[in-house]
């Protein structure tokens, strides 16, 4: 079956591509059955999971087996999201044909993610703003600024080698704390809980937390549990990461980060 000629093929891809940018999992089964129903499939069946998507359907008369697709997580890309459901708008409203919707997700897919520079700054502009945001001096949002500076090169380099999200967030959050607890003892900034709640902030899973809670109001309990059990893994990783090195220098210099 040429990948180019089959709706259900189509509908797939477009599944998997949200799945893996992060979408919720309701979104994505909406999407698939819209795209299907448009190209008018004779029948389509689907369950997703937080990584996973499971399709059988009969297309043209010819009766497709089961398909799944082991989708592992990757970073939240909401360009992507953004760009696959207009695309599934578009089909609804007639607009394409299946080569052409084809066509318009493979440059979907390649959307990149912001180039290096802007995100490093990115992440730096925002930690010092949530630092002062949370009641530090203007002293303490300049140090958060450093830290987040640091935060974002050095989650590019994991990135790079493929280290476990894990093992990222653990030793991420402990390399911005060192670096904050080294320029608070060099006399840079006035309240050290400020300075770490700012530069952790590009650590925190927001994204995947509130996305957890979307899916268990979409009665989608199993993706909603494994999702809020990532978050809090997560959230777990940064506190050991963040009092890990709080501990080891306070120790070090007596109390002087308390």
């Amino acid at each position: 079956m040429p990948q180019t000629d089959s709706a259900l093929e189509l509908s797939f891809r477009m599944g998997q591509a949200l799945l893996e940018n992060g979408a919720e999992i309701s979104r994505v089964q909406e999407t698939m059955e819209r795209v299907v129903q448009s190209y008018q499939v004779e029948s389509f069946n689907v369950y997703v999971l937080t990584n996973a998507i499971f399709v059988t359907g009969t297309e043209a008369g010819v009766e497709h087996a089961a398909k799944l697709k082991h989708v592992p997580s990757t970073s939240t890309h909401l360009g992507r999201i953004c760009a696959v459901n207009q695309l599934s708008r578009e089909i609804a409203q007639g607009e394409h044909t299946v080569a052409e919707a084809f066509a318009q997700l493979d440059s979907i897919e390649t959307l990149p993610y912001s180039p290096l520079p802007l995100a490093v700054l990115g992440c730096a502009v925002g930690s010092a703003a949530f630092s002062y945001l949370f009641g530090g001096s203007p002293f303490d949002a300049f140090v958060a600024f450093f830290c987040g500076l640091a935060l974002e090169c050095y989650l590019y380099f994991a990135g790079k080698r493929g280290m476990s999200k894990f093992l990222t967030n653990l030793s991420a959050s402990a390399l911005v704390t060192l670096c904050g607890g080294v320029l608070f003892l060099c006399g840079l900034g006035h309240n050290m809980d400020k300075i770490i709640i700012g530069s952790i902030i590009r650590l925190v899973p927001g994204v995947a937390l509130t996305t957890s809670i979307r899916d268990f109001f979409h009665g989608d309990y199993l993706s909603g549990a494994i999702r809020m059990l990532d978050a809090f893994l997560v959230g777990g990783c940064i506190a050991v990461g963040v009092g890990f090195v709080v501990k080891v220098l306070s120790t070090l210099t007596g109390g002087a980060l308390l």
